[in-house]
C-alpha cells in the first residue's frame, strides 16, 4: 500500500494533483490506516495514470470522469471530439503567430504585399517616416473596408508615383509634418497639387473608387488625419475652398448660390 506521496512519485504528478482529484471527485478517497493516513492500492494507481494521461493530452478534467466510466465506443466518440477541438486550436494559434509574426514586421500588418510594395516606393521618392506611417494607417482602413478591391486599386496607384506632382505632394507633406509651424505656407502648395490631382482622377476612366465616394470609409480617412495632425483641418479647408469635398474624396462640392 503506498501513501500519497509515493502514489504521486510512481504515477508522475504532484501530491497537491492527487488532492485536486480527490476534491473534484476524479479519484475516491482511500480508507484510512491506524496512523490516519491515507493508503493506496494498485487501482488507484492505474486512475492516476489513466487521468495523468488523459489530462496531457488535453482532455478537460471536467470531462475526464465520464471518459473514465465510458464503454468503448463512446470513450472513442469523445477522444474524436476531443481531437476536433484541439485541430481547431491548432489552427487558431497558428493564425495567431502569423499576426504576431506581422507585428514584427511594420507595414505587413493587416496589409496585402502589394500596399507594403507601395508603402516601399513612397520611402523611395522621399517621403518621410511619419508620411508613411500616416499612409499605412489609411491604407488600413481601406484594406478592411475593401479587400477584394485592392489588387484593382493598386496598379493605378503605382502609376501615379509616375508624376511628378504627387512625388513633389509627398515630399511637401513630409516637410510639413516635420515642422510645428500652425500656419505653414506649403499648405497652399499643397492644396493646389491635390485639387489638380483630384481634377485629373474625378475626369479619368480608371477612377476605381468614385463611386464609392459617399462611403463612411473617407470620412474616417479625413478623421484619421485629423486626429494625426490637427493641423489637417486647415488642410480640409483649403481643399473645400478650391471645391472639393476633401483629399481623400474625389467629390465635387455644389458651387455656391449666385
Amino acid at each position: 500500500m503506498l501513501t500519497i506521496g509515493q502514489l504521486a512519485a510512481y504515477a508522475g504528478v504532484t501530491v497537491r494533483a492527487v488532492r485536486h482529484y480527490h476534491h473534484i471527485g476524479l479519484l475516491p478517497e482511500p480508507d484510512r490506516d491506524a496512523s490516519g493516513y491515507r493508503r493506496y492500492g494498485a487501482k488507484a494507481v492505474v486512475a492516476i495514470i489513466k487521468i495523468r494521461t488523459l489530462a496531457n493530452a488535453g482532455v478537460p478534467l471536467s470531462q475526464i470522469g465520464r471518459m473514465l466510466e465510458a464503454d468503448a465506443p463512446t470513450f472513442a466518440e469523445a477522444v474524436q471530439r476531443i481531437d476536433n477541438h484541439l485541430h481547431e486550436e491548432i489552427e487558431r494559434l497558428e493564425t495567431s503567430r502569423r499576426q504576431i509574426a506581422q507585428l514584427a514586421a511594420g507595414d505587413s500588418l493587416a496589409l496585402p504585399p502589394e500596399v507594403v510594395a507601395y508603402l516601399d516606393r513612397l520611402r523611395e521618392i522621399g517621403a518621410s517616416e511619419r508620411m508613411v506611417e500616416g499612409e499605412r494607417d489609411g491604407w488600413i482602413l481601406l484594406a478592411a473596408r475593401w479587400p477584394d478591391r485592392i489588387h484593382e486599386i493598386m496598379p493605378a496607384k503605382f502609376a501615379q508615383l509616375g508624376d511628378p506632382r504627387l512625388v513633389r505632394l509627398y515630399r511637401v507633406l513630409s516637410e510639413m509634418l516635420e515642422s510645428d509651424a500652425n500656419d505653414d505656407p506649403r499648405m497652399e502648395e499643397a492644396a493646389d497639387i491635390m485639387a489638380d490631382l483630384a481634377e485629373q482622377a474625378y475626369d479619368s476612366s480608371e477612377n476605381n473608387l468614385r463611386e464609392l465616394a459617399n462611403d463612411l470609409t473617407f470620412d474616417l480617412l479625413d478623421a484619421l488625419a485629423v486626429e494625426s495632425d490637427p493641423r489637417a483641418r486647415r488642410m480640409l479647408d483649403l481643399m473645400r475652398k478650391r471645391g472639393w469635398a476633401s483629399w481623400t474624396r474625389q467629390e465635387r462640392l455644389a458651387p455656391p448660390p449666385d
